[in-house]
């Protein structure tokens, strides 16, 4: 059996882009719970360093500046491997808009070392309070625990991710830039034969997009507010990961590509602003991802 993880083995990578002032209140409340923090920032046009410069009177405080925009699948992985570089077990993976809640690190930890086998544990995820209000229920799979449930996915941003099983598994993918980056791990390393899991307990408040709610009928529908760019990776990566990872017919990944890209071009019809651009965004990135390419959006 091997040694329960520490929080002093634990260290957070956080990605920026454009940050908030909340940004020093929402790591304030790390601090006590890590070992270390490592912030990568994507391009900001203020330093970030600035911003975060109060903090490192209490904890180890690193701030990588990439100078542009490299995506979030890159900036992760600057700053996972930088946490592995000076000696850290487990990286906390955070989006700069979550609020953590002040036990999420000890909560991660305790679902851990309960899970029958730790070593083959890639990630834990955090169950999310969603600020939007909307109620997001995971797919469950077969194990679960009295703090913990096995799960097919879960976002990047509060999960606890084994630097072991990262070594193994390998980086998070560059090309993919933003959107599905999660999901795309995830899959790999279940297809590695590791396990995913989250917590039972709500740990953290977040919200994916912007999102809106909308009354037809009976029933409610939500849609996230994604600007184009965010809407092209999102059309393109599902795809991709459609072709990749599907187990059913060999024509019926584009199938399935095409008809979420069409159900979401309706939101966007019904429900959203910049409606053309949106749409425009959505068909680019669903023919990039029919045929393969990858990377930053070229307009």
């Amino acid at each position: 059996m091997p040694e329960p993880l520490s929080a002093r083995g634990v260290c957070a990578v956080l990605v920026t882009y454009h940050p908030d002032g909340g940004l020093p209140d929402r790591l304030a409340r790390l601090v006590p719970q890590v070992g270390g923090i490592v912030v990568v920032d994507n391009g900001s046009p203020a330093p970030v360093s600035a911003m975060v410069d109060g903090l490192t009177r209490s904890v180890d405080v690193t701030v990588i500046e990439n100078g542009s925009n490299l995506g979030i699948a890159r900036a992760l992985n600057v700053g996972v491997r930088h946490a592995a570089a000076r000696g850290f077990a487990a990286a906390l993976l955070l989006d700069q808009d979550s609020e953590v809640d002040e036990d999420l690190v000890a909560e991660l930890l305790s679902a851990r070392d309960s899970f029958p086998e730790p070593p083959r544990l890639a990630i834990v995820g955090a169950r999310f309070r969603d600020t939007s209000g909307r109620r997001v229920e995971p797919v469950r799979l077969g194990l679960h625990g009295e703090h913990w449930e096995e799960v097919a996915t879960v976002i990047t941003s509060g999960s606890l991710l084994s630097l072991a099983a990262y070594a193994a598994i390998g980086p998070f993918r560059d090309d993919f830039f933003i959107d599905y980056v999660d999901e795309e791990f995830c899959l790999r390393a279940r297809a590695a034969g590791y396990h995913i899991i989250e917590t039972r307990r709500a740990i953290m408040s977040h919200s994916v997009g912007s999102q809106t709610s909308h009354r037809i009928g009976l029933a409610t529908r939500w849609t996230t507010n994604h600007s184009p760019d965010r809407r092209y990776y999102i059309a393109r990566n599902n795809t991709v990961l459609l072709r990749e990872y599907g187990t059913s017919g060999k024509s019926s990944w584009r199938w399935k590509s095409i008809t979420r890209c069409l159900r979401l071009c309706k939101r966007i019809a019904l429900f959203e602003d910049d409606k053309w651009n949106k749409i425009r965004a959505v068909g680019a990135g669903w023919w990039d991802g029919i045929r393969g390419h990858m990377g930053p959006r070229h307009s």
